[in-house]
C-alpha cells in the first residue's frame, strides 16, 4: 500500500463514528449480523452502555459476523455474544485494509474482549545505546533510537550474571547518557573499572573493539574471548602473577557456565522467534522465544482475556508486538495457521522489514515451538486453576441440591492396562482448586487379573473412608466418580455400608459430559457456559491425570523388574531389592561398577556385567 492508501486508512480510523451502520431501533444483533455486507471490513460489538467491546476484522463481514450466532458456537463466543448489544461496521478496501484498521481502532479503544499485551512478567533487557562510546545497562524501556537490546531475560540472575561480567571484562563508561566530557576520570577509571572516554583517554576504535565484545559474548560467540582469556591466563601463570590468573580463571568459568545455561542451540545465526498460543475459555497466554545466533535468549509469556479464537488472537498479538519495528527477526514460527501472506504484507510495508513466517510440522522448528507451546498450556493452566471458584461451587450445590457448597470435593478414578497395573487415584479440590498435597493412590488388590472398575471402586472407597471414619477426618462435601450409574451405586454402597449417608456422590459420564445422581433423579446436561459443569469436569480430567500417570509409572517399574531380571546373576528377589534401594535404573546407571558392588553386596563381575546391558 503507497502512502496515499495508508493515510486513507488511517482517516478511516478517526472518523468511525460517521462510519457507523444505521441501526433501527428494535433490530438485536441477530438481524445487524444479517444485514451485513459481503465486504472486507471491520465489525465493532458495543454493550448496553455503548462501549466497544470487540473489534474483530472480516475477509467477507456477514459470513464472519452471521457466524457468532450460530447454534453450535461454542461457550466462549455464547458468551460474548450475550453482552452485544450493537454492532456495527467500516467497509475497506480489501482485507489487509481491514487488519491495518483493526489494530488502529484495538490501540485507539482497547476493547475489554481484544487481545491487550500485557507481559505475564515484566522481563528486563540489556541495552547498547546508539553512541560514539556506548553505555551498557539493564532496562524495561524499549527506546527507538538505534539503541541495540538483548532480551528479555526471564531468570533475572542470568542477566545480572552477564552484568557483572561485562564489568569485570570490559572498562566500559557507567556514567549518564549522553556522555559528559570533562578533566579528569571520575573514580570507576582510577579502580580500573573504566576506561576514560569522559577525559579523551581511551580511542573511539578501541573503545567500539570491547562493545564489539560485548555484542558477542550477549549473542553466544564467545570463542575468541575465551581464547583472548585463556592467552592472559597462562601469561600471568608464567609470570608467577597468581592473582590475576585466578580471575581470568574464574571469568573464563563463568562464561562456560553462561553457556551452559542456554537450553536450546543449533549453531545457526539466523534471528528466529516462536509464538505459540493456548487457550482455555477466555484466559489466553502467548509464549514468545527469540533465537539468536543459535542460542535461546530470551523466553517471555503474554496473558489475556479475549473472546477471540486461537488464530485471529495470534495474529493481532502479533501485529501489537512487533509494531515498534525494532523487534524483528529473520523468520517467525507459530504454533496455529495465520494469514501468512497478509502478515507478511504488514510487516514489509507498515514496518519496512522482511519477515518469513511459517507453521512447521516436524523438525528442529516444530520440536522448539513445542517447547513454547508447553509453556504456554502450563501457564493458561495455572491461572485457571487459579481462580475464584466461589461462583462455581455455590451454583453446583444449587443444582445438585445440597445443603451447603462443597468446600472440600474428592474424586476418584480407574485405571489399568488389560486387567494389569490397576489404580485408584483420589484427588481433593479445595475452594475449587487442586489441592495436592491430599492426593492419593491405591493399587487394587481384590480382582486378581480381572476387569472390574466397579469392584475397584468399591475397594478404593472402602480403603479411603475407612481411614476418615476410624480416625475421624474431615469428610468431603461431595465426591464425584468418573464415571456412569454403575461405578456411581458401588460406590454408594460403600458409604451406605460405612453408615456415612450424608456424603452425596454424583458421576460424569464423559461421552456427553452427563452428570449422573446416586438416587432416582434423571441424568443431568448441564449448558457448556455453566461454571458448575467447568468445575465437574476440572476434577473428573485431574482424576484421570492422575490415574494415568500412575498406571504408566507401575507399568516401567515392572519393565525395570524385567530388564534386570534379564542380567545373569540376578533375580526376581534381588531385582527388588535394587528398586526398593535405588529407586530407578537411571541411579543405578550413575554408579560406577565398584561403587554399585560395595552398595548392594553385588559380586564385582555381576555389577559390571549389569551396568554394561544397562548401557546398552
Amino acid at each position: 500500500m503507497g502512502k496515499k492508501q495508508e493515510k486513507k486508512v488511517y482517516q478511516t480510523t478517526s472518523s468511525i463514528e460517521s462510519f457507523g451502520t444505521e441501526v433501527a431501533e428494535g433490530i438485536n444483533p441477530h438481524e445487524m449480523a444479517r444485514q451485513m455486507p459481503h465486504a472486507s471490513g471491520v465489525y465493532l460489538m458495543r454493550d448496553e452502555k455503548d462501549t466497544i467491546i470487540y473489534v474483530g476484522k472480516a475477509k467477507d463481514l456477514k459470513k464472519r459476523v452471521t457466524s457468532y450466532f450460530l447454534a453450535n458456537r461454542s461457550p466462549k463466543t455464547a458468551a460474548l455474544v450475550r453482552k452485544i448489544a450493537r454492532i456495527e461496521h467500516i467497509i475497506t478496501g480489501n482485507e489487509y485494509e481491514a487488519l491495518v484498521l483493526e489494530n488502529n481502532l484495538i490501540k485507539k479503544y482497547s476493547p475489554h474482549y481484544n487481545i491487550s499485551l500485557k507481559d505475564g512478567k515484566s522481563y528486563p533487557v540489556i541495552r547498547i545505546t546508539n553512541e560514539r562510546f556506548p553505555k551498557v545497562f539493564k532496562t524495561r524501556r524499549i527506546i527507538d533510537d538505534g539503541s541495540s537490546y538483548y532480551g528479555p531475560y526471564p531468570d533475572g540472575s542470568k542477566l545480572e550474571l552477564y552484568l557483572d561480567l561485562i564489568a569485570k571484562l570490559f572498562p566500559l563508561r557507567r556514567c549518564g547518557t549522553p556522555l559528559r566530557m570533562r578533566e579528569k576520570p571520575c573514580l570507576y577509571y582510577h579502580i580500573g573499572l573504566c576506561s576514560g572516554p569522559c577525559a579523551n583517554l581511551v580511542s573511539e576504535k578501541e573503545y567500539q573493539s570491547s562493545i564489539t565484545a560485548v555484542k558477542n559474548l550477549l549473542e553466544g560467540r564467545t570463542e575468541a574471548l575465551v581464547a583472548q582469556l585463556e592467552g592472559q591466563m597462562l601469561q600471568a601463570s608464567k609470570a608467577m602473577n597468581f592473582e590475576e590468573a585466578a580471575i581470568k580463571r574464574d571469568q573464563i568459568a563463568a562464561i562456560r557456565a553462561i553457556e551452559t545455561g542456554q537450553q536450546v542451540q543449533d549453531f545457526t545465526q539466523e534471528s528466529r522467534d516462536y509464538a505459540a498460543i493456548e487457550m482455555r475459555g477466555p484466559l489466553c497466554t502467548i509464549s514468545l522465544m527469540q533465537m539468536r545466533s543459535g542460542q535461546l535468549i530470551g523466553r517471555a509469556l503474554y496473558r489475556g482475556e479475549t473472546f477471540g479464537d486461537e488464530t485471529e488472537t495470534l495474529l493481532n498479538f502479533l501485529v501489537q508486538y512487533y509494531a515498534d519495528g525494532l523487534k524483528l527477526p529473520q523468520f517467525l514460527y507459530v504454533s496455529h495457521e495465520i494469514d501468512v501472506d497478509l502478515i507478511r504484507r504488514y510487516f514489509t510495508e507498515q514496518l519496512g522489514g522482511r519477515l518469513e513466517v511459517s507453521l512447521p510440522s516436524d523438525g528442529k522448528h516444530f520440536r522448539i515451538l513445542r517447547m513454547a507451546r508447553e509453556n504456554a498450556t502450563r501457564d493458561v493452566e495455572k491461572r485457571l486453576k487459579s481462580r475464584d471458584n466461589t461462583r462455581a461451587i455455590e451454583e453446583l450445590a444449587e443444582i445438585l441440591g445440597l445443603s451447603a457448597p462443597p468446600s472440600l470435593i474428592e474424586g476418584f478414578d480407574i485405571a489399568h492396562l488389560a486387567g494389569k497395573y490397576t489404580i485408584a487415584s483420589l484427588i481433593s479440590f479445595r475452594d475449587g482448586n487442586p489441592d495436592k498435597p491430599n492426593y492419593r493412590r491405591y493399587n487394587i488388590k481384590s480382582l486378581e487379573g480381572k476387569i472390574d472398575d466397579y469392584e475397584s471402586i468399591r475397594e478404593a472407597v472402602a480403603r479411603r473412608y475407612s481411614k476418615i471414619l476410624n480416625e475421624n477426618l474431615e469428610r468431603p462435601g461431595l465426591l464425584i466418580i468418573d464415571g456412569g450409574k454403575g461405578q456411581v451405586n458401588a460406590a454408594r454402597q460403600i458409604l451406605d455400608d460405612l453408615g456415612m449417608f450424608e456424603i452425596p456422590i454424583i458421576g460424569l459420564a464423559e461421552q456427553f459430559e452427563t452428570i449422573v445422581f446416586d438416587d432416582e433423579r434423571e441424568d443431568l446436561q448441564l449448558p457448556e457456559e455453566s461454571e458448575a459443569l467447568r468445575l465437574v469436569i476440572a476434577v473428573r480430567d485431574e482424576c484421570h491425570r492422575f490415574a494415568t500417570s500412575a498406571n504408566q509409572a507401575a507399568r516401567s517399574k515392572e519393565a525395570s523388574f524385567r530388564l534386570l531380571e534379564s542380567v545373569e546373576g540376578i533375580g526376581k528377589k534381588r531385582s527388588e531389592q535394587l528398586m526398593k534401594q535405588f529407586g530407578s535404573l537411571e541411579v543405578l546407571l550413575s554408579k560406577s561398577a565398584e561403587d554399585l558392588a560395595k552398595e548392594s553386596s553385588l559380586p564385582l563381575s555381576v555389577a559390571q556385567r549389569l551396568l554394561k546391558q544397562l548401557s546398552l
